[in-house]
């Protein structure tokens, strides 16, 4: 059983309203409690005028939990998923520019083959690799491509989805005043509970 003062990282995600210094307001909301906020992705939506962010903090359970319900008071949180305990998809990307030299180009190709990488720029002495996925797979092909020589690096943060329809979502969603993105027609689910059984 999982130790609830251990800590380790936890993926949240919280839908915002696009305003001025919201982005200010929740990471000051972090550093003031003193939460390490590990990487922060911010994209818009399929809602106009909200986007989404996804946190990776680092913390025990009660960290978390804490840092949920002080983002649940803010004005411009609309929804909060805790990854954490759903079933989810993630990913991030990572540019990585690898030193070259005649003897370990043919190498550092047949890696980067192995990762499914992109190569996104060429020069003469060094290769600049996309590769996406999720933190494992990223981490790996860093060290993979360490002993060669990396140059430079630029790793996006994690993002990150519940899987499964937005019917299935539910338990650990804390929800503000977010009946604006409830949809006016009900899930299927919901309309077929509502129908008399006739047999």
């Amino acid at each position: 059983m999982m130790d609830p003062t251990q800590t380790q990282d936890h993926l949240i995600s919280i839908l915002v309203r696009d305003e001025p210094r919201v982005l200010t307001r929740i990471t000051a909301l972090f550093g003031r409690r003193g939460y390490n906020i590990k990487s922060l992705s911010v994209g818009s939506t399929e809602h106009p005028g909200m986007s989404r962010m996804t946190i990776v903090v680092s913390g025990d359970r009660g960290v978390v939990e804490q840092a949920i319900k002080q983002l649940d008071k803010l004005h411009d949180v609309v929804r909060i998923i805790d990854h954490s305990l759903e079933k989810y998809v993630d990913r991030e990307m990572v540019l990585v520019k690898v030193s070259l030299t005649p003897e370990s180009r043919v190498e550092v190709r047949q890696i980067a083959e192995d990762f499914r990488s992109r190569i996104v720029d060429v020069g003469r002495h060094a290769l600049t690799f996309e590769v996406t996925g999720d933190e494992g797979k990223i981490t790996a092909f860093i060290e993979q491509m360490r002993p060669f020589g990396i140059l430079e690096t630029m790793r996006t943060g994690r993002v990150a989805l519940t899987r499964g329809s937005n019917a299935d979502i539910p338990g650990q969603v804390y929800s503000g005043d977010s009946a604006a993105l409830i949809p006016a027609v009900e899930p299927r689910e919901v309309q077929a509970r509502t129908v008399p059984n006739l047999f």
